[in-house]
């Protein structure tokens, strides 16, 4: 088994869905149509990820997350919902959520996800692993770049934006400097980096290729696309080629529905990606 999922929401096809999505990617799934059954459910047994909805007319999912949050505070939780607003977002980020998922549910968004969590659960307790972008002088900077910060309110998100600029993405070494450094847990550094699109865990190539996975782009096969980029470029999402030419990843939402599917390379966006044709796109960035 990959990983052990609790999913929470007081509809059954949501329920039912993940259940079948996660279980055929190999991942033993159980499910709770209440948050105060799911409560008890945390009492007896153990999880690598939480994923529950924020409206449920028994518990709302930011009461849940705050009750589970007391009892175990390193599981990690991925919030679901068909009501997003900035104001939910902002405060299940304070909670410490790694990823928001935005309802109806894209198969591909929802697996992508809860591969990520689990990693970041199982990954969580290892010594840091040697980066060859992460050298004594980067060091040094994220040092000075901390010192400049720190105490500063919402001193977080600048943070891992100079460091990103520093090392080129923020893998988890450079996530348990800035969490020592500024003093938080690096669940919270975390929670910030995987839930903002502009930061990245992965080294990313001359060329970096977004794929949108959102629904409007799903339907219009992006799915087809993703599979055909990585056939082409022989790497999977996260992902960059030897030569450090081309990076892929997926993206939730571009802003771009008319256009769909839609692919961007670098700044450039691409509208109505005939799936057939999508090595002809990677073509003329060699």
């Amino acid at each position: 088994m990959k990983g052990n999922v609790l999913v929470v929401d007081d509809e059954q096809i949501v329920l039912r869905s993940c259940e079948r999505i996660l279980s055929a990617e190999g991942y033993y799934v159980e499910t709770s149509l209440s948050a105060r059954n799911a409560l008890e459910l945390l009492k007896e047994n153990v999880y690598d990820l939480l994923i529950t909805d924020i409206k449920m007319p028994e518990m709302g999912g930011l009461d849940f997350i705050r009750q589970v949050r007391a009892k175990n505070p390193d599981i990690n939780v991925i919030i679901m919902t068909g009501y997003p607003s900035q104001e939910n977002i902002r405060e299940a980020l304070s909670l410490r959520i790694v990823d928001y998922l935005p309802k109806p549910l894209s198969p591909v968004v929802l697996v992508e996800a809860t591969k990520k969590a689990v990693d970041i659960s199982k990954k969580h307790a290892a010594p840091d692993q040697e980066d060859e972008d992460y050298t004594k002088e980067a060091a040094a900077k994220l040092d000075d770049i901390i010192v400049d910060y720190r105490g500063r309110p919402g001193s977080l998100i600048p943070v891992l934006q100079e460091a990103q600029g520093v090392v080129g993405y923020l893998p988890p070494v450079v996530q348990r400097h800035i969490a020592r450094g500024l003093n938080i847990s690096v669940s919270e550094v975390h929670g910030v980096v995987s839930f903002y699109s502009f930061f990245t865990m992965k080294p990313r190539g001359k060329h970096n290729i977004r794929i949108c996975l959102g629904t409007a782009c799903y339907v219009k096969r992006a799915e087809e696309i993703v599979e055909k980029l990585k056939e082409v470029l022989k790497i999977d999402i996260g992902e960059v080629t030897p030569d450090k030419e081309f990076s892929l990843e997926s993206v939730r939402c571009l802003g771009a529905c008319g256009l769909a599917p839609v692919v961007v390379v670098g700044e450039n966006t691409h509208g109505s990606i005939d799936p057939v044709k999508t090595g002809e796109l990677v073509d003329q960035y060699r």
